[in-house]
């Protein structure tokens, strides 16, 4: 029986990358510097891996920035604006795709960004065109395979398969079938291969979580042409599945030609049986047992229970145990966190945690019970404690979920009603009125305050008058770019859900653990262990002094429901439906205040509510049902003539947009500007009835956007939808953008906004 992990955090405990970077980014390192802290971390991770005590640890799953550019970048997947002439692709044109930048210096469109299946994490989209050529162009995959054999470490490579790859790519250009590119891009994996087993690899992991996906048929049969190909590879495949289950993939999966198949027994243990049914018998399965996306402690003999039961079947030989996933989406120590509840803390398992847990499995089945009888009495001990603790349930929020009926999900008018109400009320230009997302530049300044602050080295009137010196700060800001609806800009934010779930009762919090989002960006989820509840308003104060600065209506902003409970570690002991319920009635309470406090628009952020959805479209319904359903229960108090805006981050809108529009936001604000509006199609087909802020610039790159570039994606916004619902705003918030990018940009925005006003006002009158 072997003990193996499909992926580590890449960050580091202390975010080591993440500091890395921005300081290469800025100058202060060369890049000499910055791939000796690569190497300091790979290394870092992959002893702590085999000190755990695993057969085979995962080598490739580092990245600098993401680990799909990656592989891009490996194939020569570089597009033209890029400025590429073939060879290398080295660090910095890497970067130049990420981050939007020419090689010359002259700004280019960043590869377009989305979420990485379900989850939190983001990916770099790969751009090809018809014809695309393939070659190797990079070593870093190998040259990490020649370091972890120097260090003697036990490796696993590990590949993205070539139809997840082809999968996750977008054409560009002529529209084409991405699958007449298969036989070429198979050619490179094949070159791949057989360099792998040339440096002495042994087995290779292959990740198609695509197959746990409802895939078309000319895709299916894609599958079997490419492993037949690649079996001739002088190396072992294990073909990696994860994030659900593969369900009618499961024949194809378990027919391919390869020597051992990984499978998701977190997301879905109950395709177990029907895996050990159609399992080939030379093949070896590994067994996704501990959860690689989020933070419990394991129920350790309920996994022995499915192991024993596995054994049974198939030997002990034929089986090897695992996480779910990588485990990139969990924080890497628990042991860090020496100030989280001593309670509490019992109840989780960071990544470093969770190869303990793999460890303590296979020792059990290897050695026998006795072995491990401390580890197996601790987690029995924990998860008594948590099912019996009282700090998870609070009888007065329960019986307030009963008590919700239709008549707190629906605003008193339909939106053709309330428009020109909130119109009037809200003084807003009749076409191309403008905003922002809501956040403002969080310089180190205001995280010194804030962290003073916490540290006890600044008093709450000291931190109060100094938040209110940034907010007025950012409205007179706001007031000379000419923006129409402000906002207060943030400053006393650290992350848009952190805040909250700092403010909110059932929600427990950690000082290190950091998770990737993309590329240096960290997010610290917080962990939702019990009832929620809002104890007192977490907003208003803010809110209402920047409105007091202005005539212009200032927005509240709130992180809607489905977005906290989809960036948290949610509790796994009552469905997801019933915790987001909770948080939509806190939110609730605030919106009402808000609304009393005299605001007149109020934002409530469901940049997630996309990626929630289901990877199977069977199951798709029933979560849009529960999301749209909090969502309108946070929102649908509020007067008529209040405004309720919504944002989403990077996502196909096109398969749930009737869900977007039953959620009934007045405004909704998108990141459209990567995919160069293509996000609207979306609209073509369906009569959005509400209106909509296409972002206009990305946020994510330093570039600063042009008026004639604004105005045209503006343009072309405006032949899907009717100009007169039309917003003008960035992409997402600009808390990781410097003032000196956001002034030209905001300038540049307003004035491309005053342009298009008096153009289409030309065209009405003609």
């Amino acid at each position: 029986m072997q003990a193996h992990n499909l992926g580590f955090p890449r960050i580091g405990a202390q975010r080591e990358l993440k500091f890395a970077l921005e300081a290469y980014w800025r100058g202060e390192i060369d890049r000499g510097q910055l791939e000796d802290q690569g190497r300091a971390l790979r290394a870092a991770n992959w002893k702590r891996q085999q000190q755990a005590g695993l057969d085979l640890v995962p080598v490739g799953d580092f990245s600098f920035y993401d680990h799909v550019l990656d592989h891009s970048a490996m194939f020569g997947v570089v597009p033209e604006r890029f400025g590429w002439s073939g060879g290398e692709v080295d660090l910095d044109l890497y970067f130049h795709m990420a981050r939007g930048r020419a090689p010359s210096g002259e700004p280019a469109a960043a590869c377009e960004m989305t979420k990485w299946f379900d989850t939190n994490y983001h990916y770099l989209v790969p751009e090809v065109s018809k014809g695309q050529v393939f070659r190797l162009s990079s070593q870093k995959f190998f040259d990490e395979v020649r370091e972890a054999r120097a260090l003697d470490i036990p490796f696993k490579p590990v590949l993205i398969g070539p139809l997840t790859w082809l999968w996750l790519a977008k054409v560009k250009g002529e529209s084409f079938d991405r699958l007449e590119l298969l036989d070429d891009l198979l050619a490179v994996y094949a070159e791949v291969l057989e360099e792998l087993g040339a440096l002495g690899a042994e087995w290779v992991q292959i990740d198609e979580p695509i197959l746990v996906l409802d895939l078309p048929t000319a895709w299916k049969q894609a599958f079997e042409k490419a492993y037949n190909r690649l079996q001739a590879a002088p190396v072992k495949l294990l073909l990696t599945t994860y994030f659900g289950a593969l369900d009618d993939n499961l024949g194809l999966a378990a027919s391919l030609p390869t020597a051992g198949l990984h499978v998701d027994l977190a997301r879905a243990p109950e395709q177990l049986d029907a895996v050990l049914d159609r399992l080939p018998a030379y093949k070896i399965l590994s067994l996704g047992l501990i959860d690689g996306r989020n933070i419990w402690r394991a129920d350790l003999d309920a996994l022995l229970t499915t192991l024993d039961r596995t054994v049974e079947r198939i030997g002990s030989e034929r089986v090897w145990i695992g996480p779910s996933c990588s485990l990139l989406h969990v924080p890497v120590d628990l042991e860090s966190e020496t100030e989280l509840d001593g309670e509490l803390k019992s109840w989780l398992a960071f990544a470093t945690q969770k190869l303990d847990e793999i460890g303590v499995l296979r020792r059990a089945l290897t050695d026998g019970r006795a072995a491990v009888a401390e580890a197996l009495d601790a987690a029995r001990r924990a998860g008594k404690t948590r099912r019996q603790s009282p700090r998870t349930r609070r009888p007065e929020v329960r019986a307030r979920l009963e008590q919700i009926d239709g008549s707190l999900l629906e605003r008193n008018r339909p939106y053709p009603e309330r428009r020109p109400l909130q119109r009037a009320r809200l003084d807003l230009p009749s076409l191309f009125p403008t905003t922002t997302i809501g956040s403002f530049p969080q310089t180190a300044e205001i995280r010194g305050v804030r962290r003073a602050w916490r540290e006890g080295n600044l008093d709450e009137h000291g931190y109060v008058a100094r938040m209110h010196e940034e907010i007025a700060h950012v409205v007179r800001k706001q007031e000379e770019y000419g923006l129409d609806m402000l906002v207060h800009g943030e400053p006393e934010r650290n992350d848009m859900v952190e805040y909250f779930g700092e403010l909110l009762d059932g929600f427990a919090f950690t000082r290190f653990g950091w998770v990737q989002s993309y590329g240096s960006r960290c997010v610290k989820p917080p962990i939702i262990y019990g009832d929620v509840q809002r104890p007192a308003p977490m907003t208003v104060d803010w809110i209402r002094y920047a409105q007091s600065l202005t005539e212009r209506p200032m927005k509240g902003m709130l992180t809607g429901p489905v977005t906290i409970l989809n960036w948290s570690f949610v509790r796994d002991d009552q469905p997801r439906a019933e915790t987001c319920a909770q948080i939509a009635l806190a939110l609730r309470d605030e919106v009402l205040d808000l609304e009393a406090a005299g605001i007149r628009a109020i934002q409530i952020d469901e940049a997630a509510l996309r990626e929630g959805l289901p990877l199977r479209r069977s199951q798709w319904q029933e979560y849009l049902d529960w999301a749209v359903r909090a969502f309108r229960l946070t929102a649908s108090g509020v007067r008529d003539e209040t405004q309720i805006h919504t944002h989403m981050c990077y996502s196909e809108f096109n398969d749930i947009i009737e869900s977007i529009a039953e959620m009934d936001a007045d405004v909704i604000t998108i990141e459209t500007s990567r995919s160069q509006m293509e996000l609207l199609d979306a609209f073509v087909n369906f009569e959005y009835p509400n209106e909509i802020g296409p972002g206009v610039y990305d946020i994510h790159s330093p570039n600063i956007p042009t008026v004639e570039e604004i105005v045209a994606l503006m343009r072309l916004a405006a032949e899907r939808i009717p100009p007169e619902r039309l917003w003008v705003n960035p992409d997402c918030g600009l808390k990781t953008r410097s003032w000196e990018e956001v002034d030209p940009a905001l300038h540049n925005m307003v004035e491309a906004a005053r342009r298009l006003r008096e153009e289409f006002a030309a065209r009405a009158s003609a």
